[in-house]
């Protein structure tokens, strides 16, 4: 096996490690909010409070392992999610569980984008996409693990319980990334020169972040704001949907611990075909018209599934919908990650950290909105048809990023072989 492969395996690993500690809050609501005596206003702002200190942080934790690498970075965030995750499990009040969230929010910031960063040093370029692929159907696999194994330890062991059992998984993941990662592929013990070859080489000094120019990429802005958008939808599927399940449409606890896995299931399938059919469309396409239309396609068909999932009542219906608009939506994110690592450039990190701090954003104000629309009308419906309008706005600005038009210092040369 190709040592980038085993790298490649690692971050799938926490990848799904760090969706079922996300998950684990919405999949635990119904134990979480009965011994808590939460109300919809207050699981709203509980929700969102690790999405607000992810935005916050994204930018600089990016910025650090572009500058001093991700070996050291991506331990430290392992290490302290891992602990607030645990943290979770002796809340006894409104505010305590708000102040742990918020807290692990701080401490998993820049997971993806600092992931983006060891894919631009260990993967060519042609190989990106299909990473991202990989990574984010790692996610969706922990996406679907949450609930389906979540459900039952609670039943048997208690809410509390859960947070104790993820907070050591990620212990263990941060000991085995520090003790065998490298930043560089030159720095792997037991890397073939063929492998070095293919990888390219990379100038692996660790430069400044050049943030005048970053700021001044307006197609960088542009995949910000549309990144902002699109974030309702997935937030709304990261947070709110077992919820929106159980209380607007009609499904038991169990019935919710078995169909809210669907859609995580068909988005592995989707980050899938979306990292291959990204590659093949770009050797035939070119990155810019392919990535703009793979994005701005999938997220149109995302808008209209959502609205026709609030307005029908089947739960067969329901279900068929929501497992296809989570997929479909998926189908666009690799290419929409390596846009923006085409966009920075050396500096994909950064790049990829500013994009994913939108989406937070959006995420934010998605999951507060949400618990406010429905404190206000008891209408669970009405805030989801409003997220599909977002997810249509956020179709029109992907259509108009072009990721030809970024930093033009990439330092990727080939070696002579």
């Amino acid at each position: 096996m190709k040592k980038r492969h085993g790298v490649l395996g690692l971050l799938c690993c926490v990848s799904v490690i760090t969706f079922v500690d996300r998950l684990a809050i919405p999949v635990a609501a119904s134990g979480i909010r009965a011994d808590l005596r939460l109300s919809p206003e207050q699981w709203g702002w509980v929700l969102s409070a690790y999405v607000l200190a992810n935005a916050v942080f994204e930018i600089p934790s990016g910025a650090f392992g572009d500058r001093h690498g991700q070996r050291l970075e991506l331990t430290r965030i392992v290490s302290w999610w891992s602990v607030f995750t645990a943290v979770t499990g002796w809340c006894r009040s409104f505010w305590q569980i708000a102040a742990s969230r918020f807290l692990f929010g701080v401490g998993a910031a820049g997971a993806y984008p600092n992931a983006a960063g060891v894919i631009s040093r260990w993967f060519p370029k042609r190989e990106h996409a299909q990473a991202q692929g990989f990574v984010w159907a790692a996610s969706r696999l922990g996406g679907a693990l949450a609930p389906l194994t979540l459900v039952p330890f609670a039943a048997r062991f208690g809410w509390r319980a859960i947070f104790w059992l993820l907070g050591a998984v990620g212990i263990v993941w941060a000991v085995i990334w520090r003790w065998w990662f490298r930043d560089s592929p030159e720095e792997m013990d037991g890397i073939t020169s063929g492998e070095l070859v293919e990888i390219g080489s990379v100038d692996c000094e660790r430069a400044a972040v050049p943030w005048a120019r970053l700021v001044r990429l307006p197609h960088l802005w542009l995949i910000i704001a549309a990144y902002f958008c699109y974030a309702f939808g997935s937030w709304f599927y990261f947070g709110w949907f077992t919820t929106w399940l159980v209380r607007g449409a009609g499904f038991s606890v169990a019935q919710m611990g078995v169909f809210a896995s669907f859609p995580f299931v068909m988005g592995i399938a989707g980050n899938l075909a979306g990292g291959a059919m990204g590659e093949r469309m770009v050797e035939r396409f070119g990155r810019r018209s392919s990535y703009r239309w793979i994005t701005a396609i999938c997220l149109v068909a995302t808008a209209g599934i959502l609205l026709a999932m609030s307005l029908v009542r089947d739960h067969r219906a329901i279900v068929a919908l929501a497992t296809a608009g989570f997929g479909v939506m998926d189908l666009m994110l690799p290419a929409a990650w390596a846009m923006c690592m085409s966009l920075g450039g050396q500096f994909g990190g950064t790049a990829t950290g500013m994009m994913n701090t939108a989406g937070n954003l959006g995420g934010w104000v998605c999951t507060v909105a949400f618990g406010y629309l429905v404190g206000m009308t008891g209408d669970y419906n009405l805030p989801v048809r409003a997220i599909a309008g977002m997810v249509l706005v956020a179709a029109v600005l992907f259509a108009r990023v072009d990721c030809t038009q970024g930093l033009q210092d990439d330092l990727r040369v080939s070696r002579p072989a």
